[in-house]
């Protein structure tokens, strides 16, 4: 089984390191991780002259010669997760490919978003929270937006939280693992 390390983990210092553990991970349980940072010939990615789309292209490649994909979900730069890993959850879901998910840090969606607004929120006649703007905000009790939990559970994932300290928010690879786990077994 082939699968596609989904995260922002690329913008870490240590990037390549972490990547080997997760690989590490990965090939203990029989499955080959792939990276996005990973070389990855592409027609398309190749042709690019412009960095960035040549690397999205090159990450969508590497997406479609997987057979699963496993994304950090662990919130980033705000409440919610990577957008660009989001993307990538969509792009395999809709691929057809079995999707799981892991977020170091169990605090539900609502509640960070609610701490991520503070004084900025605030309470509808209804009891429902708001927005500044107005705009209601999502209580699910899920870990994520409604799409990223309800995509990941339709492919036949598994979504894995564990709360972790601070200072391992990136580094922390248990809840990762059980996802490996998870895909392998079927």
């Amino acid at each position: 089984m082939r699968i596609y390390l989904a995260g922002p983990e690329v913008f870490l210092a240590d990037a390549l390191a972490l990547a080997a553990e997760k690989k590490a991970i990965c090939a203990r349980h029989g499955a080959e991780g792939i990276f996005p940072l990973d070389p990855r010939p592409d027609a398309l990615a190749d042709a690019e002259p412009r960095l960035w789309l040549s690397i999205a292209l090159r990450n969508e490649a590497h997406i479609r010669a997987a057979d699963a994909l496993i994304a950090n979900l662990t919130p980033f730069r705000g409440p919610s997760a990577d957008a660009g890993t989001v993307y990538e959850v969509g792009y395999m879901r809709g691929l057809g490919g079995k999707v799981a998910g892991y977020s170091n840090t169990a605090t539900h969606f609502s509640a960070r978003t609610l701490a991520f607004l503070g004084e900025k929120a605030r309470r509808r006649a209804d009891g429902d929270w708001e927005d500044a703007e107005g705009l209601s905000l999502e209580d699910f009790g899920l870990n994520d937006n409604l799409m990223i939990d309800g995509g990941i559970i339709a492919s036949g994932g598994v979504l894995e939280l564990e709360e972790v300290p601070a200072d391992r928010r990136w580094h922390d690879l248990a809840a990762f693992e059980r996802c490996v786990k998870a895909l392998v077994a079927g």
